[in-house]
């Protein structure tokens, strides 16, 4: 096995982003792809065997030109770039990053970072239905979200309905304080907390006046017909087979929906089968639906959670095997 050295000139201005604070991201490429890397003034020398450092540069340029294109980079950007370099897919990482939704209040870019998430963006623009099936925080809600403020500002739809099932999460809570809708509000925080970062409370605030965008809990859809609405169903997983029947039959013309779950952290009382397990079967070969499977892979919250998601999909694995 023949060991080679290889240089890439990166300029000063984007030396810190690729490298990472105290070089965290050249020791995680270092010991990833067994290299030996040595950054000096604008330079990184690469010394390891041909195929290795082969990758090593591919990741290099890729998140040099990442930085180039103003984005920050973190510890799931290297690890991301690393596995799809191990995967032959380079250059995959930088087609994904083109593809902007939209921009937060604060000016920051809501876009893709994952081949999973990309997959679930195309399906939303091409199917009427869209499941978006996988652990927590792989985007589905948030890029969910994404899509159907843009549909909304673009004029492609008239509103925005957004609906979960009110259930704890395995705790007893008792009676809430307050009216009807300080007791749902806890339940819907999370689609709140979107909402305000992309399109900013006093917008969202008028727009809820006008009746425009409405958060509800699941049991408010019945008997309603939703024409001309971009509607989303987050923690899905909670849902009664009867739940996601009567959600299903609301959809009207004119209409985009989007069905978010994780089918490992189901509330449902033991026993109760999924309405979003028992749909997935029946509804998997219509055309005009489109199912995302997110794995671990496809997490993009701090990279611990990542670990935490993979370690308990292995524990399943092992339970069910025993």
């Amino acid at each position: 096995m023949s060991i080679i050295e290889s240089m890439i000139d990166i300029p000063v201005e984007h030396e810190k982003r690729v490298c990472g604070q105290f070089d965290c991201h050249l020791k995680k490429i270092e010991r990833t792809l067994h290299v030996s890397i040595i950054a000096r003034d604008g330079e990184i020398k690469i010394i390891g065997p041909d195929h290795a450092v082969r990758k090593a540069r591919s990741v290099f340029n890729t998140l040099l030109e990442l930085s180039k294109r103003g984005e920050e980079i973190g510890e799931q950007n290297v690890d991301y770039a690393l596995a799809l370099s191990f995967e032959g897919k380079d250059g995959e990482l930088l087609e994904i990053d083109r593809d902007i939704i939209c921009h937060t209040i604060n000016g920051k870019p809501v876009k893709p970072k994952t081949l999973g998430q990309k997959q679930y963006i195309d399906l939303i623009r091409t199917k009427m239905i869209v499941f978006g099936v996988g652990p927590a925080g792989t985007g589905k809600t948030y890029l969910g979200m994404s899509m159907a403020i843009q549909a909304f500002k673009n004029g492609e739809v008239n509103r925005i309905i957004l609906t979960r099932p009110a259930i704890e999460a395995g705790e007893k809570l008792g009676f809430l304080p307050g009216d009807l809708q300080s007791k749902i509000d806890p339940y819907l925080r999370p689609l709140y907390d979107a909402l305000y970062q992309i399109m900013g409370a006093e917008s969202y605030l008028h727009n809820a006046e006008k009746g425009l965008i409405e958060v509800a809990p699941l049991a408010y859809m019945r008997g309603r017909t939703l024409d001309n609405a971009f509607i989303i169903l987050d923690e899905a997983q909670n849902t009664t087979q009867a739940q996601m029947k009567m959600f299903l039959t609301r959809i009207g013309f004119g209409s985009k929906v989007i069905i978010t779950g994780d089918q490992s952290q189901k509330d449902l009382p033991a026993g109760q089968t999924s309405g979003l397990d028992t749909a997935l079967k029946i509804l998997k070969d219509i055309d005009d639906i489109g199912i995302c499977r997110f794995t671990n892979e496809d997490v993009v919250r701090h990279p611990l959670v990542q670990k935490i998601v993979k370690a308990y999909d292995e524990y399943e694995g092992r339970r069910q095997k025993s």
